[in-house]
């Protein structure tokens, strides 16, 4: 059932041109659960364009940060366009309500939709969307601010993605100047970076107390539709990180500093090669990066990387002019971080990087390769709403991409990342440490939310004060002796707190279903595992979330005894790949 209600044309930037199509969908007769159906993949229609007109703008914004038109047409879009979209959609969710009480739907294709629905009509408040017009110009300054962070070093002025490579230098000083040289960058900026997150919490709290709610958890938790889990859950997540995963990070970190002959280690300590061996270097460039991980996928499952290749070469830069879709060197003026956006007209996705050659760049690449193929498997699918997976289950398809492709990293031929056999096991032990040790960080951002926005009136004092203790309790064991100044605000580097408040336990809770995917492969047969996961990714979000962890043989659990069973069987596997 195809729609045709939006022109392919419709310049969606500018919402007179989008107001006669909702017009159209409040107004229209609907007498029938068939024509019920056709009104919501009519509104479907209309959703993906203005999501593809807001992802492009949003793509060229990241993209270059110094480019003044592209900074300004992204402002006009959530200055002028989302706080017209959002009542709007209120306003359809109402009436899909009231229409689906007069002419059922079937629950097995709609129960979801609808749950959503009833969500997002009991939250809306007309005084919340200017506010959320202001969140979203803070979170345009906080990636205008992080993407001009460059340092001079070494005589050269680089970008804070490409002085990571310093961190794997076997030259304990390199590393060290390198470190301070960032940490003293970004300690500059620590005023600003609070300044912006200050204002972002008051807001975030009016919008969460004017909807009815004591603080703004309760709303960041039904606005992102988390129905199957809630705070405690998190909390039990936490306490299972704690016991379990804490004492196995710091128990490897003793051993790393043993086998570096340091004492103390130092956070300058952490990358190193502990046998002084170069660090690794798997590629060249973002068309190299693009090739390798073609090919890596092509050994996988050659439909996965048929899919993936439609992509492009890799060698594309400056956002989506022309309908490209990668963007992966690193440069200055690229906003921080990584991330795949789908735009949801054309249903092409479009993965953003900032590559500098490094490892941890084959496990973004892998991992914004899942999202992608996640999109491309529901993309057949006619519904917007079900086109976007839940969180938790979108980053299955990501970190589950990480640990499936690992053992395709290597090889002879020039489609390998790793062609000699201790690079490459070198490069799996990082990524099956890295599966398991990015626990305590997760549970310390979640927790550190959580404190800050049930306490909202608290001072930058006490904000640096909690972070400390949450740091100790998950934290690293390195030294901070004469850089403690540093240590109150790593938090600042987390992009996440800024501009997608509450994401984040996403990412622990999909990093179980992962570990648990990649065992399954390992034990039942790669072939059983990847034709499990490109099944539950075909479902897109048209389950609940339980059932599409069922779907791929996971289990939906992130208590304490999941996470330490889980976790102690990663740890009979690390124990298996030499350093």
């Amino acid at each position: 059932m195809p729609s045709t209600f939006t022109p392919a044309d419709l310049d969606c930037t500018r919402f007179e041109n989008i107001e006669p199509y909702i017009n159209r969908l409040l107004e229209r007769k609907v007498a029938s659960a068939p024509e019920l159906e056709r009104w919501l993949i009519d509104r479907s229609d209309l959703s993906a364009a203005c999501s593809e007109a807001r992802a492009n703008l949003y793509i060229s914004m990241t993209c270059d940060t110094d480019d003044a038109v592209a900074q300004a047409a992204f402002a006009s879009f959530i200055e002028n366009v989302d706080p017209k979209l959002t009542p709007a959609a209120f306003e359809l969710d109402k009436r899909l309500v009231e229409l689906a009480k007069a002419h059922p739907l079937d629950p097995a294709r709609y129960a979801v939709l609808e749950r959503a629905a009833r969500a997002d009509v009991e939250l809306f408040r007309p005084e919340n969307v200017p506010l959320e017009t202001d969140l979203a110009k803070l979170g345009q300054r906080f990636e205008q601010l992080a993407g001009s962070l460059t340092v001079v070093f070494e005589g050269e002025e680089k970008t804070l993605p490409q002085m990571a490579r310093y961190q794997e230098v076997t030259d304990r000083t390199v590393r060290e100047g390198a470190w301070r040289a960032t940490a003293e960058r970004r300690f500059k900026e620590v005023d600003n970076f609070n300044g912006i997150y200050d204002e972002m919490i008051t807001l975030r709290d009016q919008v969460g107390r004017n909807a009815g709610f004591e603080n703004y958890i309760g709303y960041a938790y039904k606005s992102k539709h988390r129905f199957d889990y809630g705070v405690e859950a998190c909390r039990r997540f936490q306490d299972g990180v704690g016991v379990a995963v804490v004492p196995l990070m710091r128990e490897l970190e003793q051993q790393r500093a043993g086998l570096l002959k340091v004492s103390p280690l130092r956070p300058w300590d952490l990358s190193v090669d502990v046998k002084g061996r170069a660090p690794l270097r798997p590629f060249e460039g973002g068309r190299d990066l693009m090739r390798k991980a073609v090919g890596t996928l092509r050994r996988l499952d050659p439909r996965l990387a048929d899919m993936f290749a439609t992509l492009g070469d890799g060698g594309e830069a400056r956002g989506s002019r022309a309908g490209a879709c990668l963007d992966l060197d690193t440069r200055k003026g690229k906003a921080p971080g990584g991330y795949q956006y789908q735009r949801e007209l054309a249903r092409k996705s479009f993965i953003f990087m900032n590559a500098a050659g490094m490892h941890r760049d084959v496990e973004t690449m892998v991992h914004e390769a899942g999202h992608a193929l996640h999109s491309m498997l529901c993309a057949d699918e006619p519904l917007i709403e079900y086109r976007q997976p839940p969180m938790e289950f979108a980053e299955v398809a990501s970190m589950g991409m990480e640990l499936l492709s690992m053992r395709h990293w290597g090889g002879a031929n020039g489609e390998c990342f790793y062609p000699g056999r201790e690079d490459f096991n070198r490069a799996c032990r990082d990524q099956i440490k890295h599966s398991v040790l990015l626990l305590p960080w997760i549970a310390t951002i979640d927790a550190f939310q959580h404190w800050v926005y049930a306490n909202p009136n608290h001072t930058r004092a006490d904000r640096a004060a909690h972070w400390l203790s949450l740091d100790d309790r998950f934290g690293s064991g390195v030294s901070w002796a004469g850089i403690e100044q540093y240590r109150p605000w790593i938090w600042q580097r987390q992009l996440h707190l800024f501009t997608h408040p509450f994401y984040y336990i996403e990412y622990g809770i999909a990093q179980l279903g992962a570990l648990q995917l990649w065992l399954r492969s390992l034990e039942e047969g790669e072939t059983t595992a990847v034709e499990a996961y490109m099944r539950a990714l075909s479902l897109g979000g048209s389950k609940p979330l339980p059932e599409l962890f069922a779907a791929a043989g996971l289990t939906f659990d992130f208590g304490p005894e999941i996470v330490k069973r889980l976790v102690d069987r990663v740890n009979r596997e690390l124990e298996k790949v030499p350093e």
